[in-house]
């Protein structure tokens, strides 16, 4: 060793902090997000769902006459 850095370097656990948050980060992360990542594009590009009404509820009258072929 030379003579200018100590055998043991000073240890007070702050340079720990940082691993310790970013192991923390990917512990709040699901396993299978990890594995198989869903990519940003995808999630942006999902429609948003839109209320329909019941099969039945319907009125007849209110239908638009439709062609038949």
């Amino acid at each position: 060793m030379s003579e200018t850095t100590p055998e043991q370097p000073a240890r007070d656990g702050e340079d720990l902090a940082e691993i310790r948050a970013e192991i923390d980060e990917l512990k709040a992360v699901p396993e299978e997000e990890l594995v198989s990542p869903t990519p940003a594009g995808l999630l942006a590009a999902e429609p948003e769902p839109e209320p329909t009404d019941p099969i039945g509820s319907a009125d007849d009258d209110d239908m638009e006459p439709t062609a038949e072929h």
